[in-house]
């Protein structure tokens, strides 16, 4: 019986397991509770370019534990999304359950600096699909960070014309 157990944790052992991590970095000139705002509304992703509606009720305020279902653009079948932590005004980790093999976690951190408001976008990917998953994601998720600034400072725009955009010559948070 010993014999059949060590070769079976050997074999375990041996699996292969690939974590591909990328983080994205987007200074802003809005404010820290703005882009926070925008962040936390589940209800509309409009601004999300990977994600298309949600489940989530409006007014639900993000808590540890939450789960919910999104739909994304690339295809029809929902996908689960499970708050890990938040920390608010600055941090939201969130794990997305897709499909067996991979393992995703996305971790968005807001700062305020004196250049601006700096968000980052970090995504982690673990498992044996990761590098598939990786191959069809990767274009949107090279676009979510500046999405997100983008349509804060939009709707910012819109309210107060007289900000100024940022130059991206002061980019050191």
């Amino acid at each position: 019986m010993r014999a059949w157990s060590s070769k079976f944790i050997q074999r375990k052992r041996r699996k292969v397991c690939v974590s591909l991590v990328r983080t994205y970095r987007e200074i802003s000139s809005a404010t820290p509770d703005e882009l926070w705002q925008k962040l936390v509304d589940l209800t509309d992703v409009s601004w999300h370019p990977m994600l298309k509606s949600t489940n989530v009720p409006y007014g639900l305020v993000l808590k540890p534990g939450l789960i919910y279902q999104a739909v994304t653009r690339l295809s029809p079948i929902p996908i689960r999304i499970f708050v890990e932590r938040v920390n608010p005004q600055e941090l939201l980790s969130i794990r997305i359950l897709a499909i067996p093999g991979v393992e995703e976690r996305v971790i968005y951190k807001v700062e305020s600096t004196v250049c601006g408001t700096c968000l980052s976008y970090s995504v982690t990917l673990r498992g044996w699909l990761s590098p598939l998953v990786w191959s069809f994601s990767r274009p949107y998720t090279d676009r979510v960070a500046k999405a997100l600034v983008e349509a804060v400072e939009g709707t910012t725009l819109n309210v107060s014309p007289k900000t100024k955009p940022l130059n991206d010559s002061c980019f050191d948070c």
